[in-house]
């Protein structure tokens, strides 16, 4: 069975998703492309980095690949008229030769998961020796924000011990490298970026989309199920408005990323 998604795929999710680009989330990558590389974008959601990463290498093959049948058949969909493949796949067994993929890439994939080294391991095998890995995790024990709503610590409790009641580990930014090692990917490079929030379309987006997630997504229902009730999760919601309205609202969330070769077969087993 694959591992549970803590957010699971309520519009507020994908809505989140949707923002991401590889110019925003996967900047540490763009240098290392170039056309004709074969792309696999691995956990690829809705498709918006991987079509920014298909333009980038055009006319190289890219793939992206989720768990999701549901979110597969709408990207196939929303990118029907760029051509892009999208396909329906399990990351710890993917469906493609050794060494298939030049690029196999994961943007928050692996806080998800319950063996990201399995998983590092197995993306290491379809890049191959001459093939690069390339993830990049957010780290939640270290976001930060302002104004200090106190509601908002609340929402960060919660969040992690929802996260990793559910499967994976949401601090997963600060582990990538280790787990990298741990899988014997080679010729590790580790980076870090940020993302930040601050201006009033972003605290808009990103507030009201919190604002919802909580009461809404299937993170709601986890969090009830570890001990929230709907009186705190209100509370967290219209904390996350209020941060949206405030002049001064600002929010910084760091990632981990690497960059390292991929391994042999023998390695991968």
């Amino acid at each position: 069975m694959p591992d549970a998604y803590t957010h699971g795929h309520h519009e507020s999710v994908l809505r989140s998703h949707r923002w991401r680009t590889a110019e925003n989330s996967a900047a540490y990558l763009l240098p290392h492309l170039r056309p004709g590389l074969s792309v696999l974008d691995v956990g690829s959601g809705p498709g918006s980095i991987t079509a920014d990463l298909a333009a980038l290498v055009a006319p190289g093959r890219v793939v992206g690949t989720d768990a999701s049948a549901d979110v597969i058949a709408q990207a196939s969909a929303d990118h029907a008229a760029r051509g892009l493949s999208f396909e329906v796949g399990d990351a710890y067994a993917l469906p493609y030769d050794d060494g298939e993929f030049d690029i196999v890439h994961a943007h928050q994939v692996l806080q998800h998961v319950d063996r990201p080294v399995d998983m590092l391991r197995e993306l290491g095998r379809v890049a191959g020796q001459e093939g690069v890995v390339a993830a990049r995790d957010v780290d939640y024990e270290g976001v930060i924000w302002y104004p200090l709503i106190p509601a908002l610590d609340e929402w960060l409790t919660l969040y992690l011990t929802t996260h990793r009641s559910v499967a994976g580990e949401p601090a997963a930014g600060r582990r990538l490298k280790a787990w990298a090692r741990e899988a014997g990917l080679g010729d590790i490079r580790a980076t870090a970026s940020l993302w930040l929030f601050e201006d009033e379309g972003d605290r808009a987006w990103w507030g009201g989309m919190w604002a919802d997630r909580v009461l809404q997504s299937a993170f709601a229902d986890s969090a009830r199920a570890t001990g929230a009730d709907d009186a705190q999760l209100q509370r967290i919601s219209e904390a996350w408005r209020e941060w949206a309205a405030a002049e001064d609202g600002w929010l910084l969330m760091p990632h981990g990323e690497i960059l390292a070769h991929g391994t042999s077969q023998e390695a991968a087993r």
